[in-house]
């Protein structure tokens, strides 16, 4: 039988692909770089061999699925085509193993995540479902009928997709290291919608997906009256949100979750509204949406002496406007602090203004250096740039986290796409260490 090998086994993507595979009883390895990732965890508890790059790794009977991260040049790539064995790109595998379900794609420039794992939690409440999340979690059920998964746009990935399904959850300009412009994004998203074999479940509230044409059904959600699924009667509190749900202004059930902000409002809706149109009971919607206890790295907390830390992966200025927005809404009483780690230099060139703006929501704002990536390690800006257009905010170090704990009763945001959870381990060990 043949060998998995995951070249960047590490990557959230390529990690819970191969947690999935594992469970389905293939043979799986992988191989990557030495620094620890938060990703590599669920594959050691999976008991899933984690190797350094090397090229001595591969061997004759085994399937190279690569990462995008890593070109054709890498040595373990080159050291495959020698041998002559087969070398796939991770979205190229995803979109033919895929075909054996009922497939649901989640992509969108924000929310894909979270909205990924709420649908799987929900639908796997009704049928047997795999799922891929972008968070790096990977589930495979040899029984499955549907197969929940994140579709990025990223350098039009996404497009290596014909899937029954797909959620949009909005259009937003990222990624400038790629895309030209907005509709340049937009002109992506659409070629996908022509792809979708059944339905697209789309954010009417957007205006870009508003003018998305497709071949099949599109099915607008949101809090707009024009939707097809409309959120009313939102009442929010610490404890969470609730809300009714109107289908074509015909009210159909009262949900309750523990989310907060308008997001994860949006997030329920195209998960009902996707439940909905494939007969999910409204008792099973309704009861999975209260268990579910999110994903990785999107507002997960922590108690630690009278703060309550917060892990985010927001990376772009909408995400963090929402983080924020968030944190208000369950601590109302308590001052919200971010400390932020921009995540690439296009990125944080292209949205300096905004992302000054959205983290001005915060009552203080610490920043980290810049993360680059494989694709940039530096730029001609630097953190400073981004400071000097914030009021409340200072440069933080990894080795500077005890300027924290001036915050007491706070409520501290560590905000990235990079390395950023290493200042909230910092800080947490100094934290620990002081309390001895």
């Amino acid at each position: 039988m043949t060998i998995y090998h995951f070249v960047g086994i590490k990557g959230t993507g390529m990690s819970a692909l191969a947690g999935i595979l594992h469970d389905m009883k293939f043979e799986v390895q992988g191989s990557d770089i030495e620094k620890k990732f938060f990703t590599q965890k669920g594959l050691e508890e999976k008991g899933i061999t984690i190797l350094p790059f090397d090229k001595d790794n591969v061997k004759d009977n085994m399937t190279v699925i690569a990462g995008n991260a890593f070109p054709d040049t890498h040595e373990e790539i080159v050291a495959a085509h020698e041998l002559n064995i087969p070398v796939i790109r991770y979205p190229q595998f995803l979109g033919q193993f895929m075909e054996k379900f009922t497939s649901v794609a989640v992509t969108g420039a924000h929310g894909k995540t979270s909205t990924t794992g709420l649908l799987a939690h929900v639908i796997q409440g009704a049928k047997p479902t795999s799922f891929l999340i972008g968070d790096g979690t990977g589930r495979g059920a040899e029984d499955s009928e549907y197969f929940v998964f994140e579709a990025c746009e990223y350098k039009r990935h996404f497009l290596s997709y014909h899937p029954d399904y797909t959620i949009m959850t909005n259009i937003d300009f990222d990624h400038p290291d790629y895309f030209g412009s907005i509709d340049d994004v937009f002109n992506a998203f659409q070629e996908m919608a022509l792809q979708v074999k059944k339905g697209i479940i789309a954010c009417g509230d957007d205006e870009y997906l508003q003018k998305i044409q497709a071949k099949v059904p599109v099915i607008y959600y949101g809090l707009g009256e024009e939707n097809d699924f409309q959120a009313r009667h939102i009442e929010k509190s610490t404890e969470g949100t609730t809300f009714d749900v109107f289908v074509r202004n015909n009210h159909y059930a009262t949900f309750k979750i523990n989310g907060y902000g308008d997001h994860n409002i949006m997030n329920s809706l195209a998960v009902i509204a996707l439940c909905h149109y494939e007969g999910v009971p409204v008792e099973v919607i309704q009861s999975q949406l209260l268990t579910f206890g999110g994903v990785k790295r999107r507002f997960s907390e922590k108690v630690v002496g009278s703060q309550v830390l917060i892990d985010d992966y927001a990376h772009h200025p909408t995400e963090i406007r929402a983080t924020i927005e968030a944190a208000n809404q369950k601590y109302p009483n308590r001052d919200v602090i971010a400390v932020f780690q921009p995540h690439t230099f296009t990125r944080t060139q292209t949205f300096l203004n905004e992302f000054a703006e959205s983290l001005s929501g915060a009552d203080f704002v610490y920043l980290c250096d810049i993360f680059g990536s494989a694709r940039e390690n530096q730029g001609k800006l630097t953190i400073n740039d981004l400071k000097e257009k914030i009021d409340k905010a200072e440069i933080l170090s990894e080795e500077g986290t005890k300027l924290l704990t001036r915050h007491e009763n706070a409520v501290i945001i560590f905000m990235g796409a990079g390395d950023i959870t290493k200042f909230q381990e910092a800080y947490e060990k100094l934290q620990t260490a002081e309390s001895n």
